[in-house]
């Protein structure tokens, strides 16, 4: 699993208007090939009277899959550029599909190549763009005597709270990043002077805007 990487928000759209053509562009986060073939059907139809539904996707940790699709632009000058974008961008796991409804004016090869990266440069802005941590669940368990102390020694620390159970001990869930672990463990020890029981749960990402 990556440490981190780079994907968008979730599913978005976003038109502009080049020399009176209409370009939608519509993304979409995904995990596999299927998935993002079948968003692209999806789109396909939605807009089957369009002109073009042109596409791109990157997929996989080290973007072992990856396509781009004209839909009949010249060669080179939609699905490239599209794809362009992604990987400049360093996105993984993503499915981007222009929709174009021309407008009477040709773009010509430079044109075109710069309305697709343009498009969907301004789609993914305005959707939004995520950096996904890899974390580990710390849990930790404490008398309720430690409570207070150690809510507050974490809430103004790096560490994020997962959540809080309240049953014989407390037991507090915090998201740590992988290579802090022994960091954390120290701390918590020296906190609660080592009262204190420390288990590694799973392993999650967290996503944060950027």
């Amino acid at each position: 699993m990556l440490s981190h990487y780079y994907t968008v928000k979730g599913y978005g759209e976003h038109e502009i208007v080049i020399q009176k053509s209409r370009f939608i562009c519509y993304v979409e986060r995904v995990k596999t090939e299927e998935e993002a073939i079948q968003f692209i059907q999806q789109i396909k139809k939605k807009h089957h009277d369009a002109n073009h539904n042109c596409s791109a996707y990157l997929i996989g940790e080290n973007d072992s899959i990856q396509k781009a699709n004209d839909d009949g632009e010249p060669s080179g000058t939609a699905g490239v550029p599209m794809l362009e974008v992604l990987k400049k961008k360093q996105l993984k796991d993503t499915v981007v599909v222009v929709t174009r409804y021309f407008g009477g004016i040709k773009l010509g090869t430079g044109g075109l190549i710069r309305a697709y990266g343009k498009s969907v440069s301004e789609g993914l802005s305005a959707i939004g763009i995520v950096e996904r941590k890899l974390m580990r669940v710390m849990h930790t368990k404490i008398d309720y005597t430690w409570l207070g102390k150690v809510e507050n020694e974490l809430r103004d620390s790096i560490y994020k709270i997962k959540e809080i159970h309240y049953l014989e001990q407390v037991e507090i869930e915090a998201f740590v990043e992988e290579a802090s672990i022994n960091t954390f463990e120290k701390w918590m020890t020296e906190l609660t002077n080592g009262q204190c029981y420390l288990v590694k749960g799973e392993n999650i990402y967290l996503e944060e805007p950027i």
